[in-house]
């Protein structure tokens, strides 16, 4: 299975971080070792003193695919859950600047927290998720608020990808990401059903 993730889908986003808006998606893989799954606690790596939490809903693909019309995209959909793409925030800000690939600030060893799957709801196209970091709320989206709506993201990665039974697509942040410490607790809802609940160390 691939982790096939979305960069600076929702515009907000992109301003909090000084980014252009892409003319079209910008798309990374992580490996399947990044997976976070069942509330373990998120290790903060020796390499990093600047994790930011980036807080995504994340659909499975159900079916092979390629060259996915948009009109049909959404039959590959299996389910839907929350996740989280840490991001080393500083070796990402070091590769970029030597013009370098930034996987080792995103595709770290359980930089890619995972929820349990639920049914796609019948309101996909605008669906609110948030983040409470420590009771607080610290990011807040819904998906009408893309940049880039699912449909149109399966039929781009379609084109380049073969999309395989089991892959997940994370389908980018809204604003509001952040630093993470020691100590920290992460929860997560997709309205109001808990999707996820674990700590930091």
């Amino acid at each position: 299975m691939k982790i096939i993730c979305v960069g600076r889908n929702y515009l907000k986003h992109i301003e909090e971080l000084n980014n252009k808006v892409p003319q079209e998606p910008i798309i990374f893989i992580k490996p399947d070792s990044a997976l976070l799954r069942n509330n373990a606690p998120f290790f903060i790596p020796e390499f990093s003193n600047d994790v930011h939490y980036e807080v995504e809903l994340v659909i499975k693909i159900k079916k092979l695919g390629r060259h996915i019309p948009v009109d049909f995209a959404a039959d590959y959909i299996d389910s839907i859950a929350l996740g989280i793409d840490f991001t080393a925030r500083d070796k990402q800000a070091e590769l970029k600047a030597k013009g370098l690939p930034w996987e080792k600030s995103k595709g770290f060893d359980h930089s890619a927290v995972i929820s349990a799957f639920m049914p796609t709801p019948v309101n996909l196209e605008s669906l609110e998720f948030r983040l409470e970091k420590n009771g607080e709320v610290v990011q807040r989206g819904n998906s009408s608020m893309m940049i880039h709506n699912i449909p149109s993201l399966i039929a781009h990665i379609s084109e380049y990808f073969t999309l395989k039974i089991g892959d997940y697509l994370y389908t980018g942040t809204p604003e509001g990401v952040g630093p993470v410490q020691s100590g920290d607790r992460l929860k997560g809802f997709i309205e109001e059903t808990l999707m996820f609940d674990f700590v930091v160390r």
